[in-house]
């Protein structure tokens, strides 16, 4: 039997730590990793046509999964070009192994063709970032790089020198037990105790939540029950806990709706449950705040807290719900139910009125009715800008679909690459990838890699030939747009040249057909909606600057954006209030 290199060995580690793709562009420091790749059943290439949508697909193949996913770049450019979808995956607590392959290792240092440093520059994006130096080395470093990235829910980098994969692995190494899930974490009693004291003192408690409440909607929904207090979220936390929630008001933050923002503002308590919410100018400075988090690095840098909990959230609130005394006074959730009812009706006039015959279509328009057409297990992955607005207020969640996208990094051109990684963990499942014009272009070479392995992924591609997003920061800074128009192809045509089904659509009455066709279809397929590129979203809340920079920009009409179905579910749970 032929004796194994330190390529073979690194994939089979791999395989045995439950990956089972390596997405990535080959390039000759690789040779050796793709060539092992090749020879073991247990394992794939997935080439793609940008390193770039290499991470970004393990990324989301890591949210979908929860498992470990990785991703590879040859030395250099190659390895550079990773970057951007690890910082996302990174911010967005993802188990990815990254592999950076080197230059030959008697050359490091010495200024050779390609040189980088990747064990230096992936440091900040990376929970562990290390260079392989020798082949005794790699098992454990390997081994170190996969129990940090799943452990630890992020990024790990191993860098290896091309010549080193192609050496023959020591003799065989003892296979050292991998993790590959995470634990529970539940606080200490005392810490339980001091947040029993703090909401039975409260006479008015909002529950905000994040990300970190997956797996725990039972949890939250009973507790919420028990202490009769509104539940906002913020947009990561959307997917978990807006769904089967009569205590639901909407979302804070930059693309929220609804009354989140007053419920976390007038109440004497509020909890944060997971949640990492970066914007703190929508978060209260004059009431207590207790914060429960699996990660204790995230306690207290967004609000001054008057409690920090160290605990998962679900194990947590097991722990909680029995020892706090249930509240009978419901005045308070019953006024923020209803002034979330009220606050949804007042934007859904937006798309509602004449939507029919709006030419452009109403980008809003478009969310609903993918909405209503998208099966009940979808996944929708999101590009950064108006995009999030549309998925924020009109995709319904149900506890089975999923919508994932560049939430914490805020990169472009997301959407489409994350797709890939989605499609790929389940090809009977329904991907939608819902890109802006601006996205899709940027990484659209990646168009070819759904023909290529004949992923059904569908693209409902919203173009208003503009980077609305960014037409919407200047004329809050009181600024003329500039720079922000693109020069669109029929995109529809672009994706039948490629190999795709590709259709247009200018007309809302063509929208409906379009889509139910292309998701019929089962290959990939694209479906161009020309949409309004007026069709701009407002916060919730807006302060005086703001103001200003709209009316220094009055030429352009600004949408409120309107909710979809979210009204009908806020108008029921003021049907479900109970009666004096």
């Amino acid at each position: 039997m032929a004796k194994q290199n330190i390529a073979e060995q690194f994939v089979d580690i791999l395989v045995r730590a439950g990956v089972s793709r390596l997405y990535g562009v080959v390039g000759d420091s690789l040779n050796p990793v793709v060539d092992a790749v090749r020879r073991n059943a247990a394992i794939d290439w997935i080439h793609v046509r940008h390193e770039e949508t290499a991470a970004f697909a393990a990324g989301a193949e890591a949210q979908i999964t929860g498992r470990l996913a990785a991703c590879a770049g040859s030395c250099g450019p190659g390895n550079l070009h990773l970057i951007n979808g690890l910082y996302d995956a990174h911010r967005s607590m993802a188990p990815v192994l990254a592999l950076a392959s080197h230059i030959p290792s008697g050359e490091i240092g010495l200024g050779y063709f390609q040189e980088t440093h990747p064990d230096q520059l992936f440091r900040e994006c990376s929970h562990y970032c290390e260079l392989i130096s020798s082949p005794k080395q790699m098992p454990r470093l390997l081994h170190t790089a996969i129990q940090h990235a799943v452990g630890r829910s992020g990024v790990s980098v191993v860098a290896l020198p091309g010549d080193l994969a192609d050496q023959p692995a020591p003799e065989r190494a003892a296979e050292t037990a991998l993790v590959t899930s995470r634990p529970t974490v539940r606080p200490g009693d005392a810490e339980i105790d001091r947040l029993v004291e703090l909401i039975d003192g409260a006479e008015r408690v909002t529950l905000f939540c994040g990300s970190g409440c997956a797996g725990a909607h039972a949890e939250v929904m009973e507790f919420a029950e028990k202490i009769k207090s509104p539940v906002g979220h913020a947009l990561r936390g959307k997917e978990h806990i807006q769904y089967d929630n009569p205590f639901d008001v909407g979302m804070s933050g930059l693309l929220g709706y609804g009354a989140a923002y007053e419920a976390t503002h007038e109440c004497d308590l509020l909890i944060l449950l997971g949640t990492d919410f970066p914007y703190n100018a929508f978060l209260p400075d004059d009431v207590k705040i207790a914060q429960v988090d699996v990660r204790p690095e995230h306690l207290g840098r967004r609000s001054k807290l008057d409690l920090a909990v160290w605990g998962d959230v679900r194990e947590t609130l097991r722990c909680l719900t029995p020892r706090v005394k249930p509240k009978e006074n419901r005045r308070f959730l019953d006024k923020m139910l209803k002034k979330h009812a009220d606050a949804l009706e007042g934007v859904v006039k937006a798309y509602t009125r004449k939507v029919d015959k709006h030419v452009p279509v109403h980008p809003e328009y478009v969310a609903a009715v993918l909405d209503e057409l998208a099966d009940d297990d979808a996944v929708f992955t999101v590009d950064t800008g108006m995009c999030n607005v549309w998925a924020a207020r009109y995709i319904t969640p149900n506890g089975r679909r999923r919508v994932i996208g560049s939430f914490s990094h805020g990169s472009m051109a997301n959407a489409l690459p994350m797709a890939i990684g989605a499609q790929f963990t389940d090809r009977g499942r329904q991907v939608v990838s819902m890109s802006g014009d601006g996205g899709f272009a940027m990484l659209m070479g990646d168009f070819l890699t759904l023909v290529q392995y004949d992923l059904p992924v569908k693209v409902v591609l919203f173009n208003n030939s503009a980077l609305s997003m960014v037409e919407l920061e200047m004329l809050v800074a009181g600024l003329p747009s500039h720079g922000t128009t693109n020069k669109n192809p029929d995109f529809a045509a672009v994706a039948r040249a490629c190999g795709a089904y590709g259709v247009r659509v200018e007309k809302p009455k063509q929208l409906a057909g379009a889509l139910k066709d292309a998701f019929r279809h089962k290959g990939p397929a694209l479906v161009d909606v020309v949409t309004d590129p007026n069709a701009l979203s407002i916060p919730p809340k807006i302060s005086a600057d703001m103001v200003t920079g709209f009316a220094l920009s009055a030429s352009k009409i600004v949408l409120d954006g309107g909710v979809g179905r979210m009204l009908q579910m806020a108008r029921s749970n003021l049907r479900n209030m109970p009666r004096p």
